[in-house]
């Protein structure tokens, strides 16, 4: 948001707090790339050190914003930050396990740079891991710790992976695809208890009352939307802080941004969604800074998303939440394959699963109009940019 003010030609002061000391960074790389020891800490950064002087934003690092009233921000250490314009991009904690040994060395969570370094410096030395959890962070994770040649169990409560985000079709590809490469997949457990020796985990209890050896698990259970800030403000919280599509909170001059908001369906406007993607943070946040500068400029831009897991690239692009009905297209044996969503008969969203081609027609589609029917989509035989018929 600080790049976009300036790219806008807001000359104003702005002071940029964060908890963490590292400087902004890029963090899906961290459980993929980064994870996997292919990315360093370089090439995670945003913007080189340079650019924040050259650009006259104040970096205040390793300081965490405790405090706020009214044109004043408080640190931990009582440092005062007064302000006249205000935007909460503090996004997300993850969730934690609420289990008996949730406590024991070895157990680990995956949401920020320091998470990452302190799993990647413990995955070498394990011999077993196990993820508690079947979501995207869960599955890249898994995927990085079964090609470095651990014994990988993954564990989720649910009767199906990723169910908050895909078709059951797309969810069944997921978990034959893990147990394909060796990683033992359990559904429809929960854990019960964490047990160790000498302070170190070393197995998790499951609800069907098995017992999983581990000297490493990774809780992926969620994230939960850091609003504490906003509830000092007395700004309107429903499962994160309420936004409007000019990324306005409920006292417009204070804008959000990210993990930490929830906001109308960008396409429809219709309730209220949280969008757990970079691309929706950096677009929500262009129109937070247009807002702050008294410009209105709705954010309507198609939801898109990404997963790698082995050589597995799934791509997302739209929202199938409230879908009736889908097509497959391809072949989930043979790992390409796209499965389209509709509702009502329109086209609604794609998941594509190394068809790079099939995501990027149904990404234009949504963003630039025009339609492809169930019924022509249905033949595979016909590359899927062809069956695109022009805006009404």
């Amino acid at each position: 948001m600080a790049a976009s003010l300036r790219e806008a030609g807001d000359e104003e002061p702005i002071t940029l707090v964060g908890a963490e000391p590292h400087p902004p960074y890029q963090r899906p790389p961290l459980s993929k790339a980064f994870l996997a020891g292919k990315a360093d800490l370089a090439s995670l950064a945003f913007r080189t050190e340079a650019f924040y002087a050259e650009q006259k934003i104040d970096l205040v690092l390793g300081e965490q914003v405790v405090r706020l009233a009214p044109g004043l921000a408080t640190t931990h250490s009582g440092r005062s930050l007064p302000f006249d314009r205000l935007a909460l991009t503090v996004g997300a904690r993850p969730r934690r396990l609420g289990v008996p040994g949730a406590d024991l060395d070895g157990v680990h969570y995956l949401r920020d740079l320091d998470d990452a370094l302190r799993l990647r410096g413990r995955l070498g030395a394990a011999r077993h891991v196990v993820v508690v959890g079947g979501g995207f962070i869960g599955l890249e994770a898994a995927a990085v710790a079964r090609s470095a040649g651990k014994s990988v169990t993954v564990v989720e409560a649910a009767d199906r992976l990723i169910p908050r985000s895909v078709a059951p079709v797309v969810s069944e590809f997921y978990r034959r695809a893990h147990q394909r490469r060796g990683s033992d997949v359990r559904l429809g457990v929960g854990v019960t208890a964490l047990t160790g020796e000498h302070g170190q985990v070393r197995a998790v209890e499951l609800s069907d009352g098995t017992r999983v050896p581990a000297d490493l698990v990774l809780a992926g259970v969620g994230i939960v939307p850091r609003t504490e800030l906003a509830e000092q403000l007395g700004l309107h919280c429903a499962g994160g802080i309420v936004v409007d599509e000019f990324a306005r909170t409920s006292e417009p001059d204070v804008v959000a941004a990210g993990d930490c908001t929830v906001a109308p369906h960008p396409r429809t406007r219709d309730g209220l969604v949280r969008l757990e993607s970079v691309q929706n943070a950096i677009g929500q946040a262009k129109v937070a800074a247009a807002t702050l500068l008294g410009r209105r400029e709705p954010y309507s831009a198609v939801p898109w998303f990404w997963s790698d897991q082995y050589d597995l690239k799934l791509q997302i692009a739209g929202l199938s939440g409230g879908h009736d009905e889908h097509v497959l297209r391809g072949d989930p044996e043979a790992e390409k394959f796209s499965v389209l969503y509709y509702r009502g008969g329109s086209l609604i969203a794609v998941d594509a699963v190394n068809s790079t081609a099939d995501y990027l027609t149904v990404r234009k589609v949504l963003d630039r109009g025009g339609e492809i029917s169930p019924e022509q989509a249905r033949d595979n035989e016909v590359p899927l940019k062809r069956l695109v018929s022009p805006p009404a």
